[in-house]
């Protein structure tokens, strides 16, 4: 009798340990990285699954949770980034720091990249105006001087030929 008390106590625990196991593997196929997340949090939600799960009795391996990683960022800011790595790099046998060392140097350049347009935009809208307003007083200082306006273009006007005609 007291050994089916703890057959029966042993049951109910290894059936919440599968419950618990199967709700971490089914947030680990949804994780998907926020087009606003920073890889450090993103790899700290995958390295917490991996940790719970190891807990449980069940190790993900290791190029599962690289190739997680790789499917899961946001297409659009780091396609290049993944396309290069899985051109490169034998994923079966890279490391998951590595892959999240790699991403995280990554991440800095391209937060360069974005920092830097805005001021060559800046500078490239001040020059824009600046040669806009010296257009414009051009245009100005040269209108009224006779009917072929601009006389800094046509000469001094009807008559004064300085130069040597062909006769």
């Amino acid at each position: 009798m007291v050994w089916e008390a703890i057959k029966t106590r042993h049951v109910g625990a290894e059936r919440v340990k599968e419950a618990r196991l199967q709700t971490l593997m089914s947030d680990f196929d949804r994780l998907k990285m926020k087009e606003t997340e920073k890889i450090d949090d993103f790899g700290g939600k995958i390295s917490e699954i991996a940790s719970k799960s190891a807990a449980l009795g069940v190790s993900i391996k290791e190029p599962k949770l690289v190739k997680k990683i790789l499917t899961s960022l946001p297409r659009k800011k780091y396609i290049h980034i993944v396309a290069s790595l899985e051109q490169v790099l034998d994923l079966n046998n890279t490391s998951f720091e590595d892959i999240i060392g790699r991403l995280k140097a990554y991440e800095e350049r391209i937060q360069e990249e974005e920092e830097e347009p805005q001021d060559n935009q800046t500078t490239l809208m001040y020059s824009n105006n600046e040669n806009q307003a010296t257009q414009s007083n051009r245009d100005y200082n040269y209108r009224g001087r006779g009917r072929g306006g601009r006389s800094y273009y046509r000469g001094q006007g009807r008559g004064r030929y300085n130069g040597a005609r062909d006769a």
